[in-house]
């Protein structure tokens, strides 16, 4: 799972390692070693792993709570998680990210959608009269789910909501078709029409049931709300 929700932005030399390629077609045991190298993924992982108890950090309860929200994560102290995060991410990130504080504990979740849109900068981009590039750039790093309308070999259309600026509020569309790419051999995301499925930068990661749809489009939408509480000046504590 980790390989399939992180080979996307790998492949487009966002995050990871720099050979794509290992992670594509490794084996297990590969994936085990190229996941230390994500900068993003793997310090959520591993502040997860010591807050829960979960010893390891791809254990898959982890990292489907990472990538969809809900689960062991879900019910993790904010404040202890940033903590424990900061405590791994601030020393990388240098003067450039002054904002990474303790007071991400108020938009702060054990998940990918915090990283997002709490984490990476841009999101304090946005109001700055180009909020084109920003917006695209959210849009697919988020994990955006939909249903399968069509498939065309590796090219499948995907109904879902996109990420869109209204004034200055973040909010999700009214569902539209977006193109995919989907790869059945080699990370397993076998799909079909009708399929409910994860997106990650315009790649199909896999289906999903009722309830990880569920839990992933609650976490987005809690997180896009304590997001819009800071864009709009009116942010205060929150937690879930």
């Amino acid at each position: 799972m980790f390989a399939r929700y992180a080979y996307a932005p790998n492949r487009l030399g966002y995050c990871g390692p720099a050979d794509a390629r290992a992670l594509h077609h490794g084996s297990a045991a590969d994936i085990r070693v190229l996941a230390r190298q994500f900068s993003g993924a793997w310090p959520y992982l591993r502040a997860m792993s010591r807050l829960t108890g979960i010893t390891d950090p791809l254990d898959q309860r982890l990292v489907e709570s990472y990538w969809l929200g809900g689960g062991v994560g879900a019910d993790l102290d904010a404040d202890a998680f940033t903590t424990e995060l900061l405590a791994i991410i601030a020393p990388m990130a240098g003067h450039y990210w002054s904002y990474l504080n303790a007071d991400l504990a108020a938009e702060a979740a054990a998940n990918h959608g915090f990283h997002v849109f709490g984490v990476y900068p841009w999101t304090r981009l946005l109001g700055r009269g180009a909020d084109e590039h920003p917006i695209r750039i959210l849009d697919s790093c988020r994990i955006t789910w939909g249903t399968v309308t069509a498939r065309d070999g590796s090219t499948v259309a995907v109904r879902c909501q996109r990420l869109v600026l209204d004034g200055p509020l973040l909010r999700l569309s009214v569902p539209a078709l977006q193109r995919a790419e989907v790869d059945d051999e080699h990370l397993a995301t076998d799909v079909a029409v009708g399929d409910q499925v994860a997106v990650h930068w315009g790649r199909v990661c896999g289906r999903l049931d009722s309830g990880q749809t569920r839990a992933l489009a609650t976490s987005t939408a809690r997180q896009l709300r304590v997001t819009n509480r800071r864009l709009t000046g009116t942010a205060r504590t929150a937690r879930r």
